[in-house]
């Protein structure tokens, strides 16, 4: 009989096999009409009894069910059935196996995840209910009707009490959630897109479960990155043994199991009689477990990564317990904590707070390590820089600060440990402010110089304390210019001077502290100081006041001519941010000297306009240092003139380069491209001089100053010239020179109307110059001389200068440095001539190199160089190469004069194989060269008694590289010929050299060319990871904006957008990635020029909330540079009086108030 009865005749008239089959779920063998009438009949009695309260004992039913045995049975039979079927609905809705289709559903599909458990256990009920119920239905009992639907079994019933329950009250969640309970629903899938009941053939209906396999099939494949698999990556491999055993040469018709037959075999016992049982097994039946000192092999590969981190700890702690004394060894076990932390890619979603907690632990575990190693080294200075280091993650700059100070306390006499805490107090932006810090670095150096004097007996001079306290000045010097504070820079430098040099007899003896109480009169006198007109200096004073005093002389007024002042404000109708910045950077090239009152004119000091041009003695004497060493003094000499603009070629120690980086210069290579073996490189590495605050991306000319600043740098040369004698008195002439030729290129690029009198001027200081005795024969002069006739297009007066100074050298051949360097310069000048005079001009170059080698006096250019000649030359530098070569190697110390001789040998070498074979021989010299120096260079010990050696090997190794690039460069000119070989030079050279500004000028210059910038990423990745140089973090930043510029340039033509053919987005994310990654260092987080270049980068995108982001971030590192906040005012004028709040709290220079500009506005 169907289940249903009204699909029974559909399954009795169905004649076909497939469809019977698809609707046998629709009968139900088991079900007979009998069964029910009996099962009413029952369920009646029951609900009689319940209703009249009477007690239902167990026995007495099964005695009625027992005298009904045929119904009974069958009651049963039907009961299990049911049971059955129940069982197998929730094994098919468990494991979600059997599809099934019906053709007449017309609903649309749909789909809902159910829960196993609670809901499958109320829907199996109610179907049970429901199948209960429709046979009462079909047989019309009235009685069932009437109690209702809900029925138990009869095998369940145990007690009278709650046998039915009647629930009369509605469902509130069919009209709460406007819906069915998901319970109830059925599961099924649409399949085919046509209508319901037209096609059955290609449509059909399946009915699923909830499926765990679907559910599973959604995942996605885990990345590299993910926390699980980064943690795989940081593991170490399990090793591979390989086989020890040789092969055998003869064949192998089986695979040997060498386990079992190198295994021992067991003796037979009581407890293994017939010799099967391994050791661990015979074990476990006596009742024993495994041998204590075999260690259980882990499972996991997490296991093995724990088990190989713990015998790591355990093999640090047994090292540490053992050599507790060993600091090095302690800082390794702090560093291996590291390895522990994880990746930065492996944080998922909501796992910030996670990450940052373990990180704290981290730290925290790291600090009782290094605590640890205090105690064990209570005097160890790297120790507890390193805790401090580490403290300043979680710690508060005034906790902080109070730590440097206990340390200092303890160390006063460690020149490094000062350093590091000026460098700390410089970059806390909430308690810095000028003063502070200055006051701070003249606590340092008073400090010091009391340990190198002796006064302070607890703590002895510690090596190379005078280099460092130098260092720690010309830091000093650097902050106030940055901070605008330029006459308080002039002044320091002016009582600098007066107080190395001119210092009086009587005093030379006494410690620091008295020399400069007696120094105060002298400063406070008014007397002309160092730079102006009539200084003679303190020990003329002294002796002249032990005299009576000066004569004063009434100058002639004629002399004086006051210099016009222009109008400041030239366009009133502009914003007022422009003309701040232009008001304020005119002030800061007009007023970078001290002002004093002029006696002559009857001034005082309340006739100074701006109290802060004036510098009292409080705020330079604590700052004021001995320097014994002449190196140190000439190198104080040297740094004032770069200070006032004058390439002197000096560089600041590398402890404060970078905190005084802070303009572009140092990617400017014009000049370079168009002349590379002749290029003038004032060497400034981006550092500005006084006076120069210009906005990032200007070039640098070297302008000089005005009248009064001229006539300033003039008298400090005519100062320090007698000072100095031999090599140091030349160095000073040709950096005074070189200044001025600068100055003539300057005119030449950018203003020619001043080129005439600035040639005219510059001629005339040569000639005075070589005029002295002592300059004569210095043919670093003459060069330059003739230097300058050249670029003042003088080529023929060029020559003749040039032929008289090689005629005046005799026969000195190739043993003189000084006349291989003018020959060079000569032959390099005639090559870069046009090319329409290449045959003649390289003709001049050969004959010029090739008089070198000869004995005889040099004669000038008179028609071409015989074959013979040119042998005899190559054989010349031939041999002189060997020597140098072989005294500069075999020496060790290789000695100074060897080495001077060596690189200018080298590089004339290069240029006359260059010119007579090509520049495969050139190519050819230089490996030689590059191979014995620099394995010379690496055998060297690090040794104080080798660095001078070092150095000097070093340098010539570095100019020869520098010869070579450029002779490629210079060849890639005027031929053809591949890029490979200058690229693989540059990359070479870059390794040793990663801070030579000239070779990252010309990678990134070559490499800009190439379509693929695969190999240059590369390349920097490299050297950024291995050097501590800032520069390839720099150049690498240029590079990449030189191709976001290239694609940028492709992408608007005419003005217009065009489609982008390279993905130009991928190129501002790397920038800014470089960015971050270059600010996360030591020396980049303080390095302004880097922070300037992120903030303009920045707003170049049209990002100005980002922006302003990155310019507070920059302020945090550097609250000091005036620079920043010059270009925060240019990219955000809104800002304007926020920013000179900002910078009158820390007291950074501000020339012009915004209350003198509304004044000078409303005039």
């Amino acid at each position: 009989m169907a289940l249903f009865p009204a699909f029974a005749g559909v399954s009795e008239a169905s004649g076909d096999g497939s469809s019977r089959k698809e609707l046998d779920w629709l009968r139900n063998p088991s079900f007979r009409v009998g069964n029910l009438m009996s099962l009413s009949r029952q369920t009646e009695e029951v609900t009689a009894l319940a209703s009249e309260g009477s007690p239902l004992p167990r026995s007495p039913l099964k005695s009625e069910l027992s005298d009904e045995s045929d119904t009974g049975e069958k009651l049963t039979q039907i009961s299990r059935k049911k049971k059955k079927e129940k069982k197998k609905r929730r094994k098919h809705q468990h494991h979600k196996k059997t599809k099934r289709r019906h053709e007449q559903s017309s609903s649309s599909g749909s789909e809902s995840d159910t829960e196993a458990g609670k809901d499958r256990a109320s829907r199996s009920i109610r179907d049970d209910q429901k199948e209960s119920d429709k046979p009462r239905q079909g047989s019309n009992a009235t009685a069932a009707a009437a109690d209702g639907p809900h029925s138990i079994w009869l095998e369940d019933i145990h007690t009278l009490t709650d046998v039915f329950r009647t629930d009369k009250k509605p469902d509130p969640a069919n009209w709460e959630y406007k819906s069915l309970y998901r319970g109830d629903i059925a599961r099924y899938k649409r399949k085919g897109d046509s209508c319901l009941g037209i096609n059955p053939k290609k449509q059909c209906i399946s009915w699923e479960g909830a499926s765990a396999a679907k559910r599973h099939s959604h995942r996605h494949p885990e990345r590299y990155f993910t926390k699980k698999n980064v943690g795989l990556m940081h593991t170490e491999g399990i090793a591979v043994c390989s086989n020890p055993e040789p092969p055998s040469s003869e064949p192998v018709t089986f695979i040997p199991v060498k386990d079992s037959a190198d295994a021992a075999t067991p003796v037979p016992t009581w407890l293994n009689p017939l010799g099967i049982y391994d050791q661990s097994t015979t074990q476990w039946l006596q009742g024993q477990g495994p041998a204590e000192q075999e260690p259980k092999q882990p499972d996991s590969q997490q296991d093995r990564e724990s088990a190989a981190l713990k015998a790591r700890v355990e093999e640090f702690n047994r090292r540490v317990r053992e050599n507790p004394r060993d600091t090095q060894l302690w800082m390794a076990f702090v560093a291996f904590q590291v390895m522990k932390s994880p990746g930065i890619y492996a944080l998922g979603e909501g796992e910030q707070e996670k990450h940052r907690k373990s990180l704290k632990l981290l730290l925290e575990k790291k600090l009782a390590v290094l605590e640890r190693a205090i105690e064990s080294n209570p005097s160890s200075v790297d120790l507890k820089l390193a805790k401090l280091q580490l403290c300043s993650e979680f710690w508060e700059p005034s906790a902080l600060a109070k730590e440097w100070q206990k340390l200092l306390f303890l160390h006063p006499n460690n020149t490094s440990l000062w350093q590091r805490y000026l460098s700390f107090c410089q970059s806390q932006f909430g308690t810095f402010s000028v003063s502070k810090l200055h006051s701070l670095y003249g606590k340092c150096l008073s400090t010091l110089s009391a340990v190198k004097d002796g006064s302070m007996l607890s703590h002895p001079e510690l090596p190379g304390t005078e280099e460092a306290m130098f260092g720690l000045f010309l830091q000093q010097c650097h902050f106030l210019r940055q901070a605008g504070h330029s006459e308080k820079v002039i002044s320091l430098f002016q009582a600098m001077v007066d107080f190395t040099f001119f210092k009086p007899d009587s005093v030379k003896e006494l410690p620091t502290k008295v020399q400069v109480e007696f120094f105060e009169p002298f400063w406070d006198s008014g007397e002309p100081r160092v730079g102006e007109k009539g200084a003679r200096g303190w020990r003329a004073w002294m002796h002249q006041q032990e005299r009576g005093g000066w004569v004063l002389v009434t100058p002639d007024e004629d002399e004086e001519e006051p210099e016009e002042e222009d109008q400041e404000i030239k366009d009133k109708t502009l914003p007022r941010w422009q003309i701040w910045l232009a008001v304020e950077r005119s002030r800061d090239q007009r007023h970078w000297r001290p002002w004093r009152p002029d006696k002559t004119k009857k001034q005082t000091e309340e006739d100074c306009e701006d109290p802060e041009r004036q510098v009292l003695f409080d705020d330079i004497g604590q700052s004021l240092i001995r320097l014994s060493s002449p190196g140190l003094q000439f190198q104080l000499v040297e740094a004032f003139l770069q200070f006032l603009g004058v390439p002197s070629g000096f560089l600041p120690p590398a402890s404060c380069l970078y905190l005084a980086m802070d303009e572009s210069s140092v990617f400017e290579s014009e000049l370079y491209d168009e002349k590379p073996l002749t290029y003038f490189n004032p060497s400034f590495s981006g550092i500005s001089s006084v006076g120069y605050m210009e906005q990032l991306g200007c070039p640098r000319w070297t302008k000089g100053h005005n009248r009064e600043g001229e006539e300033f740098v003039r008298n400090v040369f005519h100062l320090v010239l007698p000072l100095f004698s031999g090599k140091q008195k030349s160095q000073l002439c040709l950096s005074w020179l070189r200044y001025e030729i600068a100055k003539v290129i300057w005119c030449l690029h950018a203003k020619k109307k001043r080129l005439k009198s600035q040639g005219k001027n510059c001629k005339k200081l040569a000639k005075n110059l070589l005029k002295e005795p002592e300059n004569r024969n210095n043919f670093c002069l003459w060069k330059q001389y003739a230097y300058l006739e050249w670029l003042l297009g003088n080529t023929e007066d060029a020559r003749k200068v040039f032929d008289t100074a090689l005629s005046m050298a005799g026969s000195s051949e190739l043993k003189d440095r000084e006349l291989c360097e003018l020959s060079l310069l000569y032959a390099e000048l005639e090559m870069e001539l046009s090319p329409n005079t290449r045959g003649a001009t390289t003709g001049r170059a050969v004959h010029i190199l090739t008089r070198l080698t000869e004995s005889s006096p040099y004669r000038p250019y008179t028609g071409q160089v015989l074959s013979t000649q040119v042998l005899k030359a190559r054989k010349a530098y031939e041999h002189a190469l060997q020597d140098c070569l072989g005294q500069s190697c075999a020496s060790n110390p290789a000695p100074a004069e060897s080495l001077d001789c060596l690189g200018s040998l080298v590089r004339c070498f290069m240029l006359f194989q260059y010119l007579t074979v090509g520049i495969d021989a050139a190519v050819q010299i230089y490996s030689q060269v590059f191979s014995k120096l620099k394995g010379s260079a690496l055998l060297e010990g690090p040794g104080p008694e080798d660095s001078t050696s070092s150095q000097s090997l070093t340098s010539v190794l570095e100019a020869v590289t520098l010869m070579h690039t450029s002779l490629l460069r210079f060849h890639m000119n005027v031929c053809v010929y591949p890029l490979a070989p200058l690229r693989e030079t540059l990359s070479d050279a870059l390794k040793l050299y990663p801070g030579n500004q000239v070779l990252w000028r010309a990678y990134v210059q070559i490499q800009n060319k190439s379509h693929s910038a695969n190999k240059t990423r590369r390349f920097f990745d490299t050297v950024t990871r291995s050097a501590k140089h800032l520069e390839p973090w720099l150049f690498a930043i240029e590079a990449e904006k030189l191709r976001k510029r290239l694609v940028e340039s492709v992408q608007r033509v005419g003005g217009r957008e065009v489609h982008a053919t390279i993905p130009e987005t991928g190129l501002t994310h790397r920038i800014r990635a470089l960015f971050e990654n270059a600010i996360r260092s030591d020396k980049g987080s303080q390095c302004p020029l880097l922070w300037r270049m992120y903030l303009n980068f920045l707003v170049s995108l049209g990002n100005k909330e980002r922006s302003k982001g990155v310019f507070y971030k920059a302020l945090q590192s550097c609250p000091w540079a005036k620079v920043l906040y010059m270009d925060a005012m240019e990219y955000f004028p809104d800002e304007l009086q926020e920013i000179l709040d900002v910078m009158t709290e820390k007291e950074l220079r501000v020339r012009l108030p915004l209350e003198e500009l509304e004044l000078l506005l409303e005039d």
